[in-house]
């Protein structure tokens, strides 16, 4: 049972230490940033409801405020970037049933007994895997008039580890060229931070042809390359008067890579779909 102290703490300061207890349990860096997504983007939502600066943790988590947020971010009011079909798209069933766990995880470390009811998990959200495997053929062949080549390829190298590995791209994008030995016998792996994992010969083929991209790119840095598997294909827009690095000199970020996958992939197939639709579903 949450102490006095505990209810009346500042509602941002609360979602700090729960963050902070996440990390010191070992949760991934990934569930923590989505966690402190969602929990940001619910307090900021309450914190414009009530047109105030701040709330104390109790209030933040009655229900009526929890209800109200879902309910915006069902039509996309609480989205802080477009989509491809619209700022107001509706929200996918899976990124709810995320939101409505983290309410729960973070009423569970207040010690509060309300839960919000778990949806079940959204099928639609992923791909069989005979469906993954048809379209990564696709992407690996098939490039659209007027797309990036290497851009393309790249896409293409980032579906097939995310189908291969199960991991997300946030999960990826730290890998460096260094982790990818494609040399490697009897099988081709990369190197993850769970130890190496076996790569098929297709999803081997991609990424030797996006290593071959990559270093036509690079070879312009003139022997500055510092290593990074996935980086911009072209250069960035200039910033405060000031040129953008060379690609290659800074890591592609993780939005780059989900917009180009949703980019190709809708002038490919006619429909957008996330990179996780390739990794198979949980239980």
């Amino acid at each position: 049972m949450p102490t006095t102290r505990t209810r009346t703490t500042d509602a941002s300061v609360a979602i700090s230490r729960f963050l902070e207890a996440l990390e010191a349990r070992g949760y991934a860096y990934e569930t923590r940033r989505l966690r402190a997504h969602f929990l940001n983007e619910y307090l900021e939502h309450a914190l414009g409801e009530q047109q105030t600066t701040t709330l104390p943790v109790d209030e933040l988590m009655e229900l009526t405020h929890a209800e109200v947020w879902l309910a915006a971010a069902a039509t996309g009011q609480t989205r802080s970037r477009n989509t491809l079909t619209g700022p107001a798209a509706a929200a996918a069933g899976n990124t709810q049933r995320t939101r409505i766990q983290t309410w729960n995880s973070f009423a569970e470390h207040l010690g509060l007994p309300l839960r919000l009811e778990m949806p079940p998990a959204a099928h639609g959200d992923w791909l069989e895997p005979e469906e993954s495997h048809k379209l990564l053929r696709t992407l690996a062949v098939k490039r659209p008039v007027g797309s990036n080549a290497a851009t393309a390829i790249r896409t293409a190298a980032v579906a097939a580890l995310v189908a291969a590995t199960g991991r997300s791209v946030g999960d990826l994008h730290r890998l460096d060229v260094a982790d990818v030995a494609l040399a490697h016998r009897p099988l081709p792996r990369v190197s993850l931070d769970t130890g190496p994992h076996p790569l098929d010969k297709d999803t081997a083929d991609i990424l030797r042809r996006w290593l071959g991209a990559r270093a036509g790119i690079t070879r312009q840095l003139e022997g500055s390359d510092p290593g990074y598997l996935w980086i911009p294909t072209k250069p960035g827009r200039p910033r405060n008067g000031e040129e953008p690095p060379k690609p290659g000199l800074t890591r592609a970020a993780v939005r780059t890579l989900h917009s180009a996958h949703r980019n190709l992939v809708l002038q490919v197939l006619g429909a957008p779909l996330r990179p996780g639709a390739l990794r198979l579903p949980r239980p």
